[in-house]
């Protein structure tokens, strides 16, 4: 049998729609015949989202447990507003959720969408989530936002900086790098071979070196060290037909590598964004959450869709089981 995974589960950010989205996730009974889940979240918030998502199910009734922790009793949060309260009430559950990690009591973590604006004014001096959870995890290997949509997963050689920047730190050790971490990570999902594809940085792959060398001097030999090492993939191909190739079916890939943070991101996007996933990849604990943000604009108002929650609920679930059997 498949182990059942037990899943930390976050409501996120108080104040955007995150409750709205755990609420809708929890109700149909779904969830639960998935995984043991240990819900983090204010019981003050957690009733608002089920009022909100006009949803409603048991906080005491097994196999879904409320996780007894600092922020179980606060409330207050105002809808829609970035507030040093509710950066400390994030920062606090997401603690919280590590400190089971370390326990043995969960093998993965899943939580709704958080606000960065939110999470420095709670005290966060990190550039994302991901640096902190590296931090606190004490974790000094590489990591990168993974981004997911069903079937495709993407990863990125560098992340938030300038473009200005971004030719400069590509290196071809950091592009097979990052073929290494998005294979270990599709293994870590249970895909046991997975077929990986490198972009290009310049307009049509550089043509030779008439539009930039960064291909034949960087990443083409950053494909072929992963390849020596033993992580097999193609490229480097133009980015503006990459992911037609990795979507073309049968003969598609499961993982692109792209070059900087909008080069992946917007191609996700566009073909998914309310089912898109972000994954923490690379750190120890399997980390899951929507691609989306808290969408304060909507939030108090019932109508966030809850596709993408129920997909990073879904993928924390494999790859926690993933991680149990290990």
């Amino acid at each position: 049998m498949e182990p059942r995974p037990t899943i930390a589960l976050f409501a996120g950010d108080p104040a955007g729609v995150g409750p709205e989205l755990v609420a809708r996730l929890l109700a149909d009974g779904g969830a639960a015949r998935k995984a043991d889940i240990v819900l983090i979240g204010s019981r003050e918030v957690l009733v608002e989202g089920m009022r909100v998502a006009s949803r409603a199910y048991s906080l005491e009734r097994a196999p879904i447990v409320v996780a007894e922790w600092d922020g179980v009793d606060e409330g207050g949060f105002d809808c829609g507003v970035v507030s040093e309260k509710g950066g400390r009430h994030m920062l606090a559950g997401l603690s919280f959720a590590l400190d089971l990690h370390r326990q043995g009591l969960v093998d993965a973590l899943c939580f709704a969408p958080l606000n960065k604006a939110g999470l420095r004014a709670g005290g966060m001096d990190h550039p994302d989530e991901l640096h902190w959870f590296a931090e606190q995890l004490a974790f000094r290997g590489t990591c990168v936002e993974l981004n997911v949509l069903e079937g495709l997963w993407t990863s990125r050689v560098t992340s938030h900086v300038a473009l200005a920047e971004v030719s400069a730190l590509i290196t071809a050790e950091k592009v097979a790098e990052m073929i290494e971490l998005i294979t270990g990570s599709l293994r870590a999902a249970d895909i046991a071979e997975p077929r990986i594809a490198v972009c290009g940085l310049n307009p049509h792959n550089g043509d030779n070196g008439a539009y930039g060398r960064e291909e034949i001097e960087k990443i083409g030999p950053g494909v072929e060290l992963a390849r020596s090492r033993g992580f097999p993939a193609d490229g480097p191909y133009p980015a503006d037909t990459i992911f037609v190739r990795a979507t073309r079916k049968p003969n598609g890939y499961d993982g692109v590598v792209t070059m900087y943070h909008d080069q992946g991101q917007i191609a996700m996007k566009l073909m998914g964004f309310e089912r898109g996933v972000t994954v923490q990849g690379g750190l120890p604990l399997p980390i899951t959450t929507p691609a989306h943000g808290t969408a304060y604009d909507i939030a108090g108002k019932g109508v966030a869709n809850d596709g993408a929650m129920r997909n990073a609920f879904a993928l924390a679930c494999r790859m926690g089981a993933a991680a149990s059997r290990r």
